[in-house]
């Protein structure tokens, strides 16, 4: 009777600890790239500058709806929108135009390189959750992490 219940008790640990190793290995392990449309990307740096946010603010962001090829975002101040183009990894912004609210300098001038940045994009790398903008010289111009919103 005794080993029985041994048996019994070392075949669930067992299974125990398979479950957890299964489910530790998909929720911490290797990470699929995340898709470069339809992902909320948060922006990270443009340029060397870390992105700022501040109080009652949107966080600068884009989403790429690749449904119509649309850009939605915001610059951390105002809200922006456009057109883009995509051929496998070649990128390009056009037509992007933001509303026009004042904010506080250090958002504006933020607003400016990711402007500024958009213009030059030429292509993109996605690894994992994270999203770099490349210009022509294939410079990094800027960086964003993929946000789930739900």
């Amino acid at each position: 009777m005794k080993q029985k219940f041994s048996l019994a008790a070392l075949l669930v640990g067992t299974l125990v600890l398979a479950g957890c190793a299964g489910f530790e290995a998909t929720s911490s392990g290797d990470t699929a790239n995340e898709p470069l449309e339809n992902t909320y990307w948060k922006l990270v740096t443009v340029g060397e500058h870390q992105a700022v946010t501040i109080d009652e603010a949107r966080e600068a962001h884009l989403v790429l709806h690749a449904e119509d090829a649309r850009l939605a975002g915001s610059t951390g101040c105002n809200r922006m929108m456009g057109e883009y183009e995509r051929d496998g990894d070649r990128l390009r912004f056009d037509r992007v135009a933001t509303t026009r609210m004042a904010c506080p300098g250090e958002l504006m001038e933020l607003e400016r390189e990711f402007l500024d940045a958009l213009g030059e994009i030429a292509s993109w790398q996605v690894e994992g959750k994270n999203l770099t903008l490349l210009d022509d010289e294939g410079e990094a111009r800027a960086r964003f992490e993929a946000v789930h919103l739900y």
